[in-house]
């Protein structure tokens, strides 16, 4: 099973590459006789244009020639409502050019419905598209889109170096999209290196392979930085200051208003103007004491719930980066995986 693997792979890389959708375009004509024949077209020369047309395939052409040879036939039956054989000259066209596009701008709707027609008669894997993509192995998967133009038994495999993955297998018609781990059969990435996406599409004695080569390449996972707060949470002082308070001021009043009353009541009825002046010196210094210490700072004091607020805070972000630590861990242990495709090396029957 597996030489017939890789011999069906040698046999796909080594078909003559065919050119993407719109290539036709970017080419140019030489055979003298096809030239004649798309003037003609372009006169509206039908009948002559048929003629040089069918003259021009049994002389030797080149591929993109041959396939614009058929391409002319199939306009020129549409043109002449002769719909049966403009299908079969486009089923020559999509034979020759998998990928090939009708400007449906530039082209007739007669002309369009018959090469429509004759993509569902012909079995052909179109539009192989391998998406470029980064992601961590075993945690993502690369896309993979195709289109078979019949119902088919259609296995996509991926090969490269001594690796050959089934991708899938199954009777597929229309639009086919799969996605692919990049996985070995053990769960370990695939090794860097070159690849082929293969796409054979089967039916009956019929088939269709088309490939698509892919690069994968390894790179290291970012590790997760230490946290030192947690978004939302910051930490609150451990001390504060007391608001003010206007008790010395208040016990000032009250202690300079017990001196003159119990200077008062010792001497009374007979103070002089000396006693009430010491009184009031007294007085007067204990209100200016008790000012002072009513507009001196308060000494800080340890806020309590504070403390408890940042010990929990800290045991939080402890607990955090200790998780990631083991994740970090992980983490180097895993490889970035990043595919993209490169040239197309085309397909065939």
């Amino acid at each position: 099973m597996r030489h017939r693997v890789w011999l069906f792979v040698a046999l796909i890389l080594a078909q003559a590459a065919v050119p993407a959708v719109g290539s036709l375009a970017a080419q140019t004509v030489r055979n003298a006789t096809l030239r004649r024949a798309q003037q003609a077209s372009e006169n509206l020369e039908y009948r002559q244009a048929l003629a040089l047309g069918k003259t021009a395939l049994r002389e030797r052409l080149t591929g993109f020639e041959r396939a614009r040879a058929y391409e002319l036939l199939g306009f020129t039956y549409s043109a002449l409502d002769s719909i049966l054989r403009a299908v079969d000259a486009f089923k020559q066209v999509v034979l020759l050019e998998p990928e090939r596009e009708l400007d449906p701008n530039r082209t007739s709707p007669r002309a369009l419905s018959a090469f429509q027609v004759a993509l569902t008669q012909v079995l052909v894997v179109r539009q192989l598209r391998v998406d470029s993509t980064e992601f961590v192995g075993g945690q993502g998967a690369v896309g993979i889109r195709y289109t078979v133009t019949q119902p088919a038994r259609v296995v996509t495999r991926v090969v490269g170096g001594a690796t050959a993955l089934k991708v899938d297998s199954s009777v597929a018609s229309g639009q086919v999209n799969l996605r692919w781990p990049a996985r070995l059969a053990n769960g370990d990435p695939v090794p860097a290196g070159s690849y082929t996406v293969v796409v054979e599409a089967r039916v009956g004695q019929n088939s269709f392979a088309v490939s698509q080569p892919i690069r994968v390449t390894h790179g290291g996972v970012d590790t997760l930085p230490h946290l030192t707060g947690l978004p939302g949470y910051e930490y609150l002082p451990e001390t504060e200051l007391p608001p003010k308070s206007w008790r010395p001021m208040g016990l000032a009043l009250v202690y300079s208003g017990i001196a003159f009353a119990g200077t008062a009541a010792l001497n009374a009825g007979d103070l002089g103007s000396a006693s009430f002046r010491e009184a009031g010196l007294v007085g007067g210094g204990v209100m200016i004491a008790g000012f002072v210490m009513t507009l001196k700072k308060p000494a800080p004091q340890l806020a309590r719930g504070n403390i408890l607020y940042n010990r929990l805070l800290r045991e939080q972000i402890s607990r955090r980066n200790a998780e990631i630590a083991q994740e970090n861990v992980r983490r180097r242990q895993q490889v970035a995986l990043s595919v993209v495709p490169v040239s197309r090396t085309g397909g065939g029957r």
